[in-house]
């Protein structure tokens, strides 16, 4: 019972945290509202047996993920976001398809998932099984991943630089 009760508090903690990562207007903010998802995250899966993915979550997704975001966030030198109030198309379009798509999800959870309660530590999750998932089986998906990432801060940087000097154009004396 104890479980279960830790179990809701760290789940809502978890949905709050992801609920205010999206209204937040600062975009640091957002990022540690996100830092607060993912370590709630990882209580979770504590909480669910699941120690190394546990421990992954908080080395890799809340520590070396998150200092990028913040990194970049920082180049990017964001301030408050602009709040509009959102095309019609978006939302003659988006809340319907929001519904429509909630509902399915819930359909397919409560009447298509035939799955049978599974005690706590009985799934697979030792680190040889997880590294050779991660670096045989699904080794290309994690290396587009990274790369894409890259691309993603390196992007960054470009929108960063200063636009005076890209608008200017080459310097005189160089030529």
């Amino acid at each position: 019972m104890f479980h279960l009760i830790l179990f809701l508090f760290f789940g809502a903690i978890c949905v709050a945290g992801a609920v205010n990562l999206l209204v937040q207007s600062h975009p640091i903010n957002s990022a540690l509202s996100l830092i607060a998802v993912m370590a709630s995250l990882a209580a979770e899966y504590l909480l669910l047996g699941a120690e190394f993915v546990a421990a992954v979550q908080v080395i890799v997704y809340a520590g070396a993920i998150m200092v990028l975001f913040v990194i970049t966030i920082m180049l990017l030198n964001a301030g408050k976001e602009e709040r509009t109030k959102g095309s019609r198309v978006a939302i003659l379009i988006g809340v319907p398809g929001v519904l429509i798509g909630g509902v399915l999800v819930a359909w397919t959870l409560l009447y298509r998932s035939n799955t049978q309660a599974v005690p706590i530590g009985a799934l697979k999750g030792d680190p040889h099984d997880i590294a050779r998932l991660l670096f045989h089986d699904f080794l290309l998906p994690f290396e587009v991943t990274s790369v894409l990432i890259l691309i993603a801060i390196m992007g960054a940087v470009v929108l960063a630089s200063r636009p005076e000097a890209v608008a200017r154009g080459p310097r005189k004396d160089a030529e």
